[in-house]
């Protein structure tokens, strides 16, 4: 039988008419991602702009291991301040500026522009150590949070089909934290400045995007069978 709103061009649309047409599917999951999770392309240029601008003032002049941590700062500080201004979010830039703050210090403290890309090491390290340890031991990062954002709890490891699905997501996790450390770790011992920041933007969020976007396309038929299960119960 036809709906009579579709009949009639000036009824008003039901309460729940836009709930049941728009949903995760219908929107472009790469864009979910870079919009949501980094701010778009604008996300991307305030996180990178930064550690660009201090491999390049390095490369200038590098016996002024200063002069190229203070122009990082003084990028981000700038980035932060022009988006205060036009109140943006800043949720990226502060994240970002804490990122170059602890950096630039690591630097100045040892005296070595290589260690400018320590903190992103360990932090590769340890988050892809978490990250397998929780595959080892049957409890997958990715699952555990796929039960947190259904509002289901543990159900996903009573089935074996989502307990797969969620190691596969979290060992993409796994594999892009330890790739990137086997890649930038020997540049890093080399003391390759400048190739060492082209690999840590290039292997940043590129390869964060692609992690998020298989992830999604693994995990979104199980999220969307979980809440089902949800509602009928």
């Amino acid at each position: 039988m036809t709906n009579p709103e579709q009949l009639d061009p000036d009824s008003e649309p039901s309460p729940n008419s836009e709930r049941e047409h728009v949903t995760p599917a219908d929107i472009r999951a790469e864009r979910i991602m870079l919009d949501k999770a980094i701010g778009g392309w604008r996300g991307l240029f305030d996180s990178g702009a930064p550690t660009l601008v201090f491999v390049i003032v390095y490369l200038i002049q590098p016996d002024n291991l200063q002069i190229a941590l203070w122009s990082a700062l003084a990028v981000g500080i700038a980035i932060a301040l022009y988006r205060m201004i036009r109140k943006d979010s800043l949720q990226q830039v502060i994240t970002g500026l804490v990122g170059v703050g602890i950096a630039a210090g690591f630097s100045a403290w040892t005296g070595k522009a290589e260690n400018f890309f320590l903190p992103g090491l360990l932090t590769n390290a340890a988050y892809g150590t978490v990250f397998l340890i929780s595959i080892l031991v049957r409890w997958p990062v990715l699952g555990v949070f796929l039960g947190i954002f259904s509002g289901t709890g543990m159900k996903w490891r009573t089935i074996p089909e989502y307990s797969r699905a969620a190691a596969a997501a979290t060992w993409i996790w796994a594999g892009m934290f330890f790739l990137r450390l086997a890649v930038q770790l020997p540049i890093f011992l080399a003391g390759a400045i400048g190739a060492l920041g082209v690999l840590k933007v290039v292997m940043g969020w590129p390869l964060f995007l692609a992690a998020a976007y298989f992830t999604y396309r693994i995990l979104q038929p199980i999220y969307n069978k979980l809440e089902s299960g949800k509602s009928q119960a």
